[in-house]
């Protein structure tokens, strides 16, 4: 091979290398980087609205497995701990919104909140989460979004 050749083939190559990096790039978990503001509003709205129930840090009930006589569930924990972040964040919004009942004893918000904050409580919520749990999440959330043609989140 002569030389303009090896230095053509080291060029695309370098360039497929790089191209490939930047698709692992683009699948992998982000920084999180939360906005200060809206953790802020964020938490401020969990305890007025949600920590009578789930705690204070949302660590749950301490029995929130265990289903109780009347068929329902304590609330669980929303901290990363429980199952709540096995949910893409629209599932999440939708729980908020449309509530537990009959499964549990969780009310509507969508009535008293809006959907700005509602984001505002997830998202305080998913800055809960330990990294590792919130990398997983962010994978399969990414992967729902594909599916459903959903962008945000």
């Amino acid at each position: 091979m002569n030389t303009k050749t090896t230095a053509v083939l080291l060029i695309f190559g370098a360039l497929a290398i790089a191209g490939c990096n930047q698709q692992e790039d683009a699948a992998a978990p982000r920084d999180r980087h939360f906005d200060t503001a809206q953790l802020t509003r964020g938490k401020a709205l969990f305890e007025q609205n949600c920590a009578r129930c789930h705690g204070s840090d949302a660590e749950g009930a301490f029995r929130w497995r265990v289903q109780q006589p009347d068929g329902t569930y304590l609330p669980p924990p929303l901290n990363g701990t429980g199952h709540a972040w096995h949910h893409p964040r629209a599932a999440l919004i939708g729980v908020i919104d449309n509530g537990t009942q009959p499964q549990g004893n969780m009310p509507a918000w969508q009535p008293k909140l809006s959907q700005a904050q509602i984001s505002d409580i997830v998202t305080w919520l998913e800055s809960l989460w330990p990294k590792r749990t919130y990398d997983e999440w962010w994978q399969m959330n990414r992967r729902y979004q594909r599916r459903s043609g959903r962008t945000a989140g």
